[in-house]
């Protein structure tokens, strides 16, 4: 990556901004400059002629079409190419959480995807758990759960999403345990007391273990080349560092946790299954422990 400390950032973005054409769409206009920043023709001019002063083996002009155009070897400097953000971008951008123009395509490709069943969570919800984790402070909330819906105490410390909803991990001041709470399901809220819990006794959350993932051993040689390259797994299997609080929902998202399903269906298998089980009910056994003696150490000092 080229870098210039003198260089203002707001160039240094132009400078992205004509390497993402580059790369992604294959051509760039001055006017895509002009009109994306809001510059001057001038002053577009000057951004060209500075990249291609820093990074001339990059772009060339074609002449046929009046644009410049990608050289066959380009390697960006200003931009880091990743198609995981471009296409989390784009599905940002179908389900309206991304304005038009922060996706720099001219005309964008043809896409679509599956529906998405929007869970709406409140903002005054979510500023309120947010000042909560920031001062240690307690809420009052109205939580709906499968089974009723009732008032409880919980004290925030961080903030999850499974794949399918947001979540605040929490301290249960009824319970004495950490939880996680879906935040679609707080209808009330209000601000509490001062919180009495430390997250670091939230072994669930604090503790990461390995996810070993494999193919699943039922499909044939052809379909477990096919999967290993889904899963980008080298050898035959892919490693995913996960913390204990969030394998529960990993497991259960990927159907790791059902053993009948026909392979196909399936397609992966978690080797460490049992070692993950293990593992999630042995750190709340120790954070059990840990607020007891904490509480018992806050007794003494009484």
């Amino acid at each position: 990556m080229v870098e210039d400390e003198k260089r203002p950032w707001t160039q240094t973005r132009r400078f992205e901004f004509i390497e993402w054409k580059l790369f992604w769409e294959g051509a760039l206009n001055r006017s895509d400059l002009e009109e994306t920043f809001e510059i001057s023709t001038p002053q577009a001019s000057v951004d060209l002629r500075r990249y291609r002063e820093l990074a001339g083996d990059n772009i060339e002009y074609d002449g046929t079409s009046r644009s410049f155009r990608p050289t066959p070897d380009i390697k960006p400097s200003f931009l880091k190419a990743s198609a995981d953000r471009l296409l989390i971008q784009l599905r940002a951008l179908l389900t309206g959480a991304l304005p038009r123009r922060e996706v720099w395509f001219r005309d964008l490709p043809s896409m679509d995807m599956a529906p998405d069943i929007a869970r709406h969570v409140d903002a005054e919800c979510l500023r309120l758990i947010l000042n909560a984790i920031r001062t240690k402070q307690c809420v009052e909330i109205r939580y709906q759960s499968l089974t009723n819906s009732r008032t409880r105490q919980i004290a925030p410390h961080a903030l999850a999403f499974d794949g399918y909803r947001w979540h605040v991990r929490a301290w249960a001041c009824d319970r004495d345990d950490f939880r996680d709470f879906v935040l679609t399901r707080i209808d009330k809220i209000d601000a509490g007391p001062k919180a009495d819990f430390d997250p670091a006794d939230d072994l669930e959350w604090n503790t990461k273990i390995t996810l070993d993932l494999r193919p699943h051993a039922g499909l044939t040689e052809e379909q477990s080349l096919a999967i290993q390259r889904d899963y980008a797994m080298e050898d035959g299997r892919r490693e995913i560092e996960v913390r204990l609080s969030m394998a529960y929902y990993f497991i259960r998202r990927m159907n790791l946790d059902l053993t009948n399903l026909p392979p196909a269906r399936a397609q992966i298998s978690l080797q460490n299954l049992s070692e993950v089980r293990q593992a999630i009910e042995e750190a709340r056994t120790q954070a059990k422990q840990r607020v007891i003696d904490r509480k018992m150490r806050n007794i003494d000092c009484e």
